[in-house]
């Protein structure tokens, strides 16, 4: 079973240009309650600290096996990207209203935990208005059709 966790308020909430995908430093057993499929990333968000780059926010659940030593569920969590990545994220946020925000947690191929952000603009109330104008229209027409 392939564990998939996305920030869907991410896409109705901003405009979400480029993406990347980063891995996850994790810490103890974090990594099988992801697997468990306890975790959130809605209210997610990234940063840079220095030249490092953040995601704050994210909640893993504790471990319910995990004994006496847990996590901390809201901690700060280093995310892993190539320095040329980096150095273009670095660019954009120099932007006013620009933000990078998480879309989707998920677990590679190869086992490892990944999380594909996105370069966000926030939307206007209009816009948000457009967005379930265009859902509405589409699923009318596929109703009819």
């Amino acid at each position: 079973m392939a564990i998939e966790i996305k920030n869907r308020k991410a896409a109705f909430s901003y405009f979400l240009t480029d993406t990347y995908t980063a891995g996850i430093q994790l810490k103890g057993t974090e990594i099988k309650s992801i697997r468990a499929g306890k975790a959130s990333i809605v209210e997610a968000y990234c940063r840079f600290q220095g030249d490092e780059f953040y995601v704050f926010n994210m909640h893993i659940e504790a471990y319910d096996h995990s004994g006496y030593v847990t996590h901390e569920p809201r901690r700060i969590r280093k995310l892993l990207l190539k320095r040329t990545e980096l150095t273009k994220l670095q660019r954009k946020l120099r932007d006013v209203g620009v933000t990078v925000i998480p879309t989707r947690l998920f677990i590679s191929d190869s086992g490892f935990a990944k999380l594909d952000v996105a370069v966000a603009k926030g939307k206007k109330l209009v816009d948000k208005r457009n967005t379930i104008k265009d859902r509405d229209q589409a699923r009318d027409l596929d109703r009819r059709g």
